[in-house]
């Protein structure tokens, strides 16, 4: 209640009049914003196309309109701040330090600019200053904070302001704080202007959590027709579809993030590798929880054709830029997999023949083979196991969707299911516990889960292996409140209230799977059971 309240106050407060904002507005299909500039006109709409596109994290594109904003005007110096803020993803984690300073050593007439103008620039400059970059991170967002309070009616001020929170939000003890206040901003621009790019997409990356995710609901429903040329606009409501269980809303987010991409890598006769897999990767996931298990193969299928492409091009041009087509294979490997528990594909299934998965990855297939193995008694399991130990051990490059702790937890979760087959069910329950708590500390979940098998979702099943339906019931209920309408989570606490005799509960969960299962291609067991369950209630 008092954040929501701290929400509103910041929304309703309103900007006090500082200067007049020239009506110069970006493509409808990009969005709208005003950002006044000393440009002139031809070098001013490249340019707002540019800032437009920058806020849907169209870098390619973004970058290309500020060149082209300083190609008709070569003393344009706010197209030479664009190109530099083009060269930084702050939630991705990547910065092109060099190009960026090479574009912002071309602005040489600061003298001519307005004060606004140079406040911009001086705040970029920071960005790209000295010290590691948590520390410039952190020193441009202080001063997109003075810009912030300085210019109170500019929108762009709040929105790069935004951005910058949630960039420092990564590396931050602070993080729920800054995530908060970065969405307030961002909603107080909504207010304003309900059809910026910004104001919908960064309140939906602030509130990406399961316990903020309906604030940005009205944000998330409205940012695709926003920004309808950007293949990031259409996917990214998917985040907060996802984090409510929307399956339907969160299949069309993804369904448009793919298909805009692909036009546009055909478009710009662009390497495949351009097209968005993420969306792919997340559409996937999301057609196995509404058991679409054909149009998920077929996705499957379609990332392995990509792929092998991208192999038989390499062998005759190295490097190719379309071996990055299978980044996140592993993950469709691994929901194929887990989501059906149909333990056998797993050695069925492996990424083309030729392709070298890197070393992340590779531990994600390890896992996934590992605890199918597991799941069927297979000494192999122990196998999978200790490679996955040995890559931990030999370390690898650390970022926020990389992190030794998902090794740690995939590890224990191999332990788990190696336990669960000898029927050692104490050991089992020792061993999930402690991934709970492990995953505890990771990021909180955002879209499909990173941890691939939820830890908790586990220990549910654990317990109802070990005879415990009770407590398999309230791991099932704090899975459920981290992954909404999660099928298999689902499954588990309708057989948790059936076997604890709470036939209402088990009505109410086997109703609800058949409802998200309506649609279903495959007749599956667990929707034969809801099924028979509700026939004979």
């Amino acid at each position: 209640m008092i954040i929501r309240l701290f929400f509103f106050t910041l929304i309703f407060f309103g900007f006090n009049a500082s200067y007049i904002i020239q009506p110069t507005h970006a493509s409808s299909k990009l969005g709208k914003i005003e950002f006044p500039t000393s440009g002139s006109g031809v070098a001013q709409n490249h340019f707002i196309t540019g800032v437009a596109a920058l806020h849907s994290f169209w870098y390619p594109e973004a970058l290309q309109e500020f060149k082209n904003s300083t190609k008709a005007d070569p003393n344009f110096a706010m197209g030479y701040w664009g190109e530099a803020m083009a060269h930084n993803a702050p939630l991705w984690e990547r910065q092109d330090f060099k190009s960026a300073k090479a574009a912002l050593s071309k602005i040489s007439n600061l003298s001519e600019l307005t004060q606004r103008e140079r406040d911009y620039i001086q705040a970029v400059q920071f960005l790209y200053g000295e010290g590691e970059k948590t520390t410039r991170d952190k020193t441009y967002s202080k001063a997109m904070n003075k810009i912030y309070i300085k210019y109170p009616n500019d929108l762009e001020a709040a929105c790069f302001y935004s951005l910058s929170l949630l960039g420092i939000a990564r590396n931050s003890e602070k993080k729920i704080k800054l995530k908060v206040d970065s969405g307030a901003i961002a909603l107080e621009v909504y207010e304003q202007n309900q059809n910026h790019p910004c104001a919908a997409h960064y309140a939906i990356h602030a509130f990406d959590h399961p316990d903020l995710a309906r604030l940005a609901l009205p944000s998330a429903q409205r940012y695709a027709k926003i920004a309808p040329a950007s293949h990031h606009a259409q996917h990214m409501p998917a985040h907060i579809f996802i984090q409510l269980g929307m399956w339907s809303e969160a299949a069309k987010s993804n369904e448009n993030g793919w298909a805009t991409s692909k036009k546009w890598v055909e478009r710009k006769k662009l390497a495949k590798s351009n097209r968005d897999y993420h969306s792919l990767q997340w559409l996937h996931y999301v057609y196995t929880q509404q058991g679409l298990m054909r149009k998920a193969e077929t996705i499957f299928k379609t990332q392995q054709k990509d792929m092998l492409e991208g192999i038989q091009a390499a062998a005759k041009s190295k490097p190719n830029p379309n071996l990055r087509s299978g980044k996140y294979y592993y993950r469709m490997f691994a929901a194929t997999i887990l989501e059906t528990e149909q333990w056998e594909k797993a050695k069925q299934l492996a990424p083309p023949e030729g392709w070298e998965p890197k070393i992340f990855s590779n531990a994600g297939y390890n896992f996934v083979r590992g605890y199918a193995a597991a799941m069927q008694g297979d000494d192999k399991a122990k196998k999978y196991a200790a490679e996955l130990k040995a890559i931990l051990e030999k370390g690898f490059r650390e970022n926020h969707f990389s992190r030794p702790e998902y090794l740690e937890v995939w590890g224990l979760e191999i332990e788990v299911a190696i336990k669960l087959y000898e029927k050692d069910y104490e050991t089992a329950i020792q061993l999930a516990k402690q991934a709970t708590v492990i995953e505890e500390k990771l990021p909180s979940p955002s879209g499909p889960p990173r941890i691939l098998k939820p830890t908790y979702e586990l220990l549910g099943e654990v317990y109802l292996k070990a005879g415990n339906p009770n407590k398999a019931k309230e791991q099932f209920t704090i899975s459920l409140a981290r992954h909404p309408n999660r099928i298999r989570s689902l499954i588990g606490a309708a057989r948790s209230a059936k076997f604890s005799g709470d036939k209402v509960t088990a009505k109410e969960k086997y109703l609800q799977i058949l409802s998200i299962l309506k649609n279903s291609d495959l007749t599956s067991p667990e929707l034969n059971e809801a099924k028979v369950f509700l026939e004979n209630f």
